[in-house]
């Protein structure tokens, strides 16, 4: 299931950076248009990459049943 989770938030990556070089690429956009939109893009790809990270972290380290994941004892944030 984790695998399948993992393969899901990847493809989602890799639509955003598609769509964030369509911004870039965009010549008619101007640079405040393009940070503007831009940044709710890279907010939402550093959450996709934390969320990859954690989902790593529970397939080498899956929890005991009925037990917390323990994902905040790993996370140095």
């Amino acid at each position: 299931m984790i695998d399948n989770s993992i393969l899901h938030v990847k493809k989602a990556l890799d639509d955003l950076d598609k769509e964030m070089e369509q911004i870039v690429m965009n010549l008619t956009l101007s640079l405040q248009e393009k940070d503007n939109l831009m940044l709710p893009l890279v907010l939402e790809k550093k959450v996709l990459k934390q969320t990859i990270e954690d989902l790593e972290y529970l397939k080498a380290n899956p929890p005991a049943p009925n037990q917390p994941c323990g994902i905040s004892k790993y996370r140095n944030d």
